[in-house]
């Protein structure tokens, strides 16, 4: 295995020399510096579509089309269960794709979880509804959503990385926010072109057939993701651990038995933002569609725009990150997200389409006020023979207990408690489980070196 790294180490040398772009020849420069930051985004965009279609479609329609015996609240749970699937497998795509991707190189896992992505998705829009299989639909369901969870759990490290670790240490958290838009980019492509489908179909074609369309248009979508990440080469630092004689070879036990603080700290600042993005992302829809009455076209129009500010703001404050530290950033995202919840609810039950447009593009601005420096604030806590699997690590387990339980949580509190404000609660003790870990850690960005 060595000898094998160290001749892919000398031909991807040799290779990069080749690419270097000539001084002479600006075009060709623009296109180097940008082929590692649309890779990036490219793949985590595409996989947080193929994501999002499902999270948007199980608030919307997959209570009567895989649990349609139950009444719409426990078929709403029952759907939100599923969701939580995706979640609950991220921590075994990140314990098998973060050994891979710290052992064998970050380019080898990011086209490996992007095609098994596109294929479990494409299968979901194969799927027989229960009318037509009974129990066997929503089991199918299930399995088919532990498998992109898993791969999306290998998938985020090794986008963040590829930006990263091919980047200028003093922009770290610009560079890592690249991979950080994919969620709100692939929730816009999602939502978008899913409300474009309820006003061009009938209520009854859209329940029958237009929910299957979003998935099948994703082999598209992956397609075009495999063609741009198949050219980038491996991460300088990957390649400096074989010519310095291999990487880690068993770096899931070394992140848990030397690193274990970093990987608190890492999932600990994830839990926040989490749940506030599935606050705002995800049960926001049901919520508003289920309990307030509103049609699926305003929450659908709403969540667009509010991906579309999300997906802009990120890179800004990622950068504002490598100015002023990411604990300062991440900080100031958690204190409004504090005051914002409190306002949530009743901007939505005013009805006013522009209030609940304002409310929920606000929440989103304010994910991306601690989206944007994630990345880098995570990375950051590993070294590089372990920094694909404890960043992988970190960001899945966090995201069990943040955003994976988090919409089954809210559907079960306001369905035991009838008020919005037991969610509020939730919200608030998660966001000041992230301010509590960001008081603990050290400061980072600026001048802190990714070794």
């Amino acid at each position: 295995m060595a000898d094998r790294l160290k001749k892919a180490t000398e031909e991807m040398t040799q290779s990069q020399r080749a690419e270097t772009p000539d001084s002479d020849h600006p075009p060709s420069a623009v296109r180097h510096r940008l082929r590692f930051p649309i890779a990036s985004v490219i793949g985590t965009t595409l996989e947080y579509y193929d994501f999002a279609v499902y999270n948007t479609l199980a608030a919307l329609i997959f209570s009567q089309i895989f649990f349609p015996s139950f009444d719409p609240v426990t078929g709403t749970i029952l759907a939100f269960s599923t969701f939580a699937v995706g979640y609950l497998s991220r921590p075994f795509g990140g314990f098998v794709f973060g050994h891979l991707g710290d052992r064998y190189g970050r380019r080898f896992v990011l086209v490996a979880t992007l095609l098994l992505m596109g294929v479990t998705t494409a299968l979901m829009g194969l799927l027989p509804t229960y009318a037509a299989a009974g129990i066997l639909s929503p089991i199918l369901l299930v399995v088919l959503r532990f498998v992109q969870g898993a791969a999306l759990g290998g998938e985020w490290a090794g986008a963040v990385l590829l930006s990263m670790e091919h980047g200028d240490d003093a922009k770290r958290g610009r560079n890592g926010s690249w991979a950080q838009m994919g969620p709100s980019l692939g929730t816009l492509l999602a939502t978008g072109s899913i409300a474009a489908l309820t006003l061009l179909l009938t209520p009854e074609q859209f329940l029958d057939w237009g929910w299957r369309l979003p998935f099948f248009a994703s082999v598209i979508l992956v397609g075009f993701g495999l063609w741009i990440r198949v050219g980038v080469s491996e991460t300088p630092p990957f390649l400096k651990l074989a010519q310095a004689g291999g990487p880690s070879k068993a770096p899931v036990a070394e992140v848990f038995r030397s690193h274990w603080p970093s990987l608190l700290r890492g999932g600990g600042a994830r839990v926040g933002p989490d749940v506030l993005y599935s606050l705002t992302a995800v049960f926001s829809l049901s919520y508003l569609t289920s309990t307030l009455g509103e049609s699926r076209t305003l929450a659908l129009v709403a969540l667009s725009i509010g991906g579309a500010c999300n997906a802009l703001t990120i890179p800004l404050f990622g950068s504002l990150s490598d100015r002023f530290g990411r604990r300062t950033i991440y900080g100031i995202g958690v204190a409004v997200g504090l005051v914002w919840i409190v306002a949530l609810f009743p901007m939505l039950k005013t009805g006013t389409p522009a209030v609940i447009i304002a409310a929920i593009s606000a929440g989103l601005v304010i994910h991306a006020c601690m989206y944007g420096p994630q990345a880098a604030f995570i990375a950051e806590q590993f070294p590089a023979r372990v920094r694909y699997a404890g960043s992988s690590l970190a960001y899945t387990l966090a995201g069990i207990v943040g955003g994976g339980i988090a919409p089954l949580m809210f559907a079960s509190l306001l369905r035991a408690y009838e008020t919005y404000w037991s969610v509020v609660a939730y919200t608030a003790v998660a966001l000041l489980i992230t301010a509590v870990v960001l008081k603990m850690s050290r400061p980072s960005g600026g001048t802190k070196e990714l070794a």
